[in-house]
């Protein structure tokens, strides 16, 4: 694992202020607050030692899905290699059997490469944590089916200790 370079602050407050002017406001029904989630997944590979790349993209994860923040955009402020981890941690919402879209995602994150399944599986951690606090089993459901499809189409070749905690919260949900 990369170790982060200490000067993440600025960089980190950029994405931080970028998704802030574009979030969308969340209300009684949705699933989770956004700007929150999208901090505490780039928090949480902040604090367990991944590259600044790594953490801005896991920061700014849902920011074409959720923000609307296009692209181009990603590529300017924060380059290739972060614009290249959120696009493959895109949802493709034209496809409608969610298994395929869940399957569809992770195949992307794999192609990018490791990066991308990191912040992907930092993305459905935190997505764990909060409906189990929240108790919606509903969504669990949806962590439990990511977390398949992260296990099953991970290469043997792409270790890391967040995967191991994955499995945690998986077997840890009754699968």
């Amino acid at each position: 694992m990369q170790r982060m370079e200490k000067q993440l602050g600025p960089q980190f407050e950029k994405a931080v202020h970028l998704l802030a002017m574009h979030r969308p406001l969340s209300d009684e029904s949705s699933r989770k607050p956004a700007l929150f989630h999208d901090i505490r997944v780039g928090t949480y590979l902040y604090e367990n030692g991944y590259s600044q790349t790594i953490v801005l993209a896991g920061l700014l994860h849902d920011a074409i899905e959720w923000y609307g923040i296009s692209e181009e955009t990603l590529r300017k402020e924060f380059g290739d290699h972060v614009a290249d981890i959120v696009v493959a941690c895109t949802k493709d919402d034209s496809i409608k059997d969610p298994k395929e879209k869940i399957e569809k995602i992770i195949r992307q994150c794999v192609v990018q490469g490791k990066d991308a399944l990191i912040v992907k599986a930092a993305d459905i951690l935190d997505s764990y944590k909060w409906y189990t606090r929240t108790k919606n089993k509903g969504e669990i459901t949806y962590c439990v089916r990511n977390t398949d499809a992260i296990l099953k189409l991970k290469p043997k070749a792409f270790q890391d200790a967040i995967f191991d905690e994955l499995k945690h919260w998986h077997f840890k949900n009754g699968e």
